[in-house]
């Protein structure tokens, strides 16, 4: 089998957006997108990691030990960037494949005066089997995922069994997968693959029951991050009826 045919076969939680750039945007990316972005070796196709490529060194990448957070999905960069200017004694990681999400990131950034945030322009899902090494992460962040809203397209979905338990690899002990969506059966199914997954606990197992989960009274649902920017993602799922479910997964000490 050739290396396009395996790419192809790859099931992405995430659909191709245009990357091209306007002038503006191209001069910020020109300009600091080498302080920002990591320079990994590509795979087959823009957004994937050579599979030889060696695990990253935090220590080397960041010039420091401390903990480290990283959001999938950072879109235009709201949350990753505000934390970043919040916890300076801290160091953040962005997964997103969007180039102009990625350059208006690097422009807040900037604008904010942060250095202990980097950029990935890479699949995740691809992406961190080969460059994230054993428990380097205290928290995974996953907020607002795209919901693959058609049952023949939930194979697509980020939150599956196969991810979660790369996401027990990653964090560190008594580490935190932090989940939201505004999609109601992906709530209830973020729930049950933290829930079911060996080596990640649930902290709100049995609490904040909701009247329209299929299992009951089985809760298992978070308070709201406090954390959690309110993005427009979040708004608009707000605005259009929808609620708001907060899940949380800890690795097992």
């Amino acid at each position: 089998m050739n290396d396009d045919a395996v790419f192809m076969a790859r099931t992405k939680s995430f659909t191709r957006r245009a990357r091209r750039l306007n002038e503006s945007m191209q001069r910020t990316w020109d300009t600091f997108g080498p302080r920002y972005v990591v320079d990994v070796a590509r795979g087959v196709g823009e957004t994937t990691v050579d599979p030889s490529v060696k695990p990253l060194s935090f220590r080397k990448l960041f010039g420091r030990e401390s903990l480290v957070r990283c959001e999938i999905g950072a879109g235009n960069g709201d949350q990753i960037v505000s934390a970043a200017a919040a916890h300076p004694d801290r160091d953040f990681l962005a997964f997103e494949v969007y180039r102009p999400g990625v350059v208006k990131t690097i422009a807040k950034a900037h604008k904010a005066g942060v250095t202990n945030l980097k950029i990935l322009e890479v699949d995740a899902q691809q992406a961190m089997p080969i460059l994230f090494p054993d428990a380097c992460l205290d928290e995974l962040w996953v907020f607002f995922p795209d919901p693959w809203r058609k049952a023949r397209h939930h194979k697509r979905r980020l939150v599956q069994p196969a991810f979660a338990k790369e996401v027990v690899r990653v964090l560190r002990p008594g580490g935190k997968w932090l989940l939201a969506t505004d999609w109601e059966d992906y709530a209830f199914q973020m729930r049950d693959v933290v829930e079911d997954c060996p080596g990640l606990t649930n902290p709100y197992a049995g609490m904040n029951p909701d009247p329209h989960d299929p299992d009951g009274e089985r809760g298992g649902f978070a308070p709201r991050w406090p954390g959690r920017l309110m993005t427009h993602f979040e708004r608009r799922g707000l605005d259009a009826g929808r609620v708001v479910r907060d899940i949380v997964g800890q690795k097992i000490a």
